[in-house]
């Protein structure tokens, strides 16, 4: 249970929420582990099935109180709200973000630069980290270039300058990402990205990373009211959830990448668990496919301090954070979008 902006969030997926008198009581069981006023709540996440009690719903509406349901994996599922609480008009703005050049790259700008700086993040750590091990020059060298990509990313004034430097600044990431793969290097070679499909083990653990990563922003940001096909960075396309994209930059370096790398190299997934296809696509087993899942709640579980909030928070809820902390920018509650930069 943790309470992180006026929201209330219940990850474990046992647990059941009642009503008493002007309270939120979360039940494990029979026993009440905890009670939170509903005065201080604009909205509750619960993540699981046991459910809430119909007086809590109703007490929800009639309160504006959005309460949303999502899987123990965090995949959106409903949300019980009251009479719009805001949502329609929050939406209304973010499409008129979304169709003015000069707003829309004011967040896409910090999204991007956020990116960058966390990608750069990574191969510092790396230096720090395994000096003996490492071609320290080659890295250095490139984290030096990224410097100037973030610095040009910060300075960009429209979204077509902003996606070429991003496309170089990625390139030049994933130029020493083999490097940084430390066990297993014979069986988890990456000779650079690939996507529909991937060719290799590697790229075939990224892309599901990143697809996984996408839908909890996607339940994120259905959660919080905003609308996730609709960003700023990646633009419009049928059936594409563009913002949840968008946000989903800022993490995949620290969050994605690291985990991807920390599976090859504590050897929790192996180079049997692989097939290829005769177009070349390389696919996860099932059993790897569960492996994978398996490690990757756990590090959703992960407790790190937020750098905005300067709270603990596990590493599932930063979706969750983030797309709250957008919404409160639309609104006009805080003067920009302050993105992830991990420390």
């Amino acid at each position: 249970m943790k309470k992180l902006l006026n929201t209330l969030f219940v990850s474990a997926p046992d647990r059941y929420l009642s009503l008493d008198g002007e309270n939120v009581v979360i039940q494990a069981g029979e026993k009440e582990i905890g009670r939170v006023p509903l005065h201080n709540l604009e909205s509750i996440v619960t993540f699981g099935y046991t459910g809430a009690s119909p007086a809590l719903m109703g007490a929800c509406a009639s309160r504006n109180i959005s309460l949303s349901f999502m899987t123990s994996h965090g995949r959106f599922l409903a949300r019980v709200t009251g009479e719009v609480k805001g949502n329609v008009t929050l939406r209304r703005e973010q499409y008129r973000v979304a169709d003015d050049p000069i707003r829309s790259i004011k967040i896409a700008r910090n999204i991007i630069t956020a990116k960058i700086y966390n990608s750069k993040w990574i191969i510092e750590r790396a230096i720090r980290d395994y000096p003996l091990r490492l071609d320290i020059e080659k890295l250095r060298a490139k984290s030096k270039m990224l410097s100037n990509s973030l610095h040009m990313a910060r300075n960009a004034i429209n979204d077509g300058d902003l996606r070429g430097i991003e496309g170089e600044a990625a390139s030049l990431y994933f130029s020493v990402f083999d490097n940084l793969i430390l066990q297993q290097k014979d069986e988890f070679k990456f000779n650079g990205r690939t996507k529909r499909p991937p060719l290799d083990k590697v790229n075939a653990m990224l892309s599901f990373a990143y697809t996984m990563l996408a839908g909890m922003y996607a339940s994120a940001l259905e959660t919080v009211g905003l609308d996730p096909y609709v960003g700023f960075f990646h633009r419009d396309r049928p059936g594409r959830i563009s913002l949840a994209l968008d946000l989903m930059e800022e993490l995949r370096s620290v969050f994605a990448d690291r985990f991807v790398l920390t599976i090859i190299n504590k050897r929790i997934i192996n180079e049997r668990g692989f097939m290829q296809k005769e177009n070349g696509a390389v696919y996860m087993d099932d059993k790897t496919r569960k492996d994978f899942l398996s490690a990757w709640q756990s590090k959703k579980q992960e407790i790190i301090i937020h750098p905005f909030l300067e709270e603990k928070v596990e590493w599932g809820m930063v979706p969750y954070v983030q797309s709250m902390l957008l919404a409160r920018y639309i609104r006009g509650d805080l003067d920009e979008y302050p993105p992830f930069f991990w420390k």
